[in-house]
């Protein structure tokens, strides 16, 4: 039995959700598969040692690859199984196909997406639930997603939790923390986002909040870390209509190695999204020992259980006061910490991806 996999999104320069599930998962995969062999597609050719294992196939396309090139690779070479970790399924594909489904944001929110986003997405997501043979989804809530809107039969799908990796644990070096800040010109003290920077994440109400609590105490800095998505000027705009600009900083993307100190040098991590399907940087903040305040909506209280502070994502003035909490009050915040941790022990890359291989691995 000869396994095929996706790998196009593991092998980009600059990894955020979807592409850090891929890699991760991949790795994992790899080390599973003993004698079976594997076959990793790529439209670009991947970094030196992206991956231990397997047998790259590089085969590039200037447009269209997923639905011309790998289509043809699927015509000429079919592999006996397909697993398509975060992107589409090509038209033409072997019989078993298995599919990774993340999230259905963009029918809760469409007004946080482009018109061709919203497209797209929809006409990718629902083609994916259609065809493949197997889906996979993050979380429960995508699970119920994807019957209530594409009616996905039940039976279909299945939900694999991503999990956390062993470098995020609490980089307790001082010198090591101040030499990540340094690196992105952060303050010492701060409260931390990291993500895309698109609506769906609620970082303008985020910042309103941020403002609310400027206000009443002596508040650590906002750090607005990750790579610019989409509709992200209203964002900058409320920081300069605040006049928050020496307050907010905007590192930009933080490379994954910078990540566990930046983490835990924070006062606490803030994810108030308005729609996730899992919510991966709040399990990752958890782990490196950073209370979490986080949205009561979607998957996130799947994934934070008891270990974080909810709010109503609508609600600035509730935020304001979980990020007072979180930042300010110490007792709670160790509170916050310990129970933290135990949370994100619960979930592992290798239990991913031992459940993944049986889904693949099964006739």
């Amino acid at each position: 039995m000869r396994i095929g996999i996706d790998a196009s999104r593991a092998a980009v320069a600059q990894r955020t959700g979807t592409e850090h599930y891929s890699y991760q998962v991949i790795r994992r995969l790899l080390a599973l598969a003993g004698e079976t062999p594997i076959t990793l597609y790529y439209n670009q050719p991947p970094p030196p040692g992206l991956f231990a294992g397997g047998e790259a196939r590089v085969i590039p396309f200037p447009r269209l690859w997923t639905h011309l090139r790998l289509s043809w690779e699927m015509l000429l070479r079919p592999p006996d199984a397909l697993f398509v970790p975060a992107h589409v399924l090509p038209p033409v594909r072997p019989r078993r196909t298995v599919v990774t489904v993340h999230d259905l944001g963009y029918l809760y929110h469409p007004e946080a997406h482009t018109r061709f986003a919203r497209w797209y997405l929809d006409l990718s997501t629902r083609w994916n639930a259609r065809v493949a043979t197997q889906v996979i989804a993050d979380s429960e809530a995508t699970r119920r997603d994807l019957i209530r809107f594409y009616h996905t039969p039940a039976t279909k799908i299945v939900v694999v939790y991503p999990g956390v990796g062993r470098e995020f644990a609490p980089v307790t070096d001082a010198a090591a923390r101040r030499a990540a800040r340094e690196r992105y010109g952060l303050p010492e003290e701060y409260v931390l986002y990291v993500g895309t920077l698109q609506p769906r994440k609620n970082l303008a109400r985020l910042v309103q909040a941020f403002a609310m609590l400027c206000q009443n105490t002596a508040a650590p800095d906002l750090v607005i870390a990750g790579k610019k998505g989409w509709l992200y000027d209203e964002i900058f705009a409320q920081v300069e209509a605040l006049g928050l600009e020496r307050r907010v900083h905007f590192p930009g993307y933080v490379a994954q190695d910078d990540l566990p100190a930046l983490l835990s040098g924070a006062r606490c991590f803030a994810l108030p999204s308005l729609y996730e399907g899992f919510g991966l940087p709040v399990l990752e903040a958890m782990a490196c020992g950073t209370p979490v305040v986080c949205s009561n909506v979607s998957a996130l209280p799947e994934v934070a259980g008891d270990a974080a502070l909810l709010v109503d994502p609508t609600d600035t003035a509730a935020l304001a006061e979980a990020l007072r909490v979180a930042a300010l009050d110490e007792g709670r915040r160790q509170r916050l910490i310990a129970a933290g941790r135990a949370q994100a022990a619960r979930f592992s890359w290798e239990r991913c991806a031992r459940e993944i291989w049986g889904l693949l691995a099964n006739r």
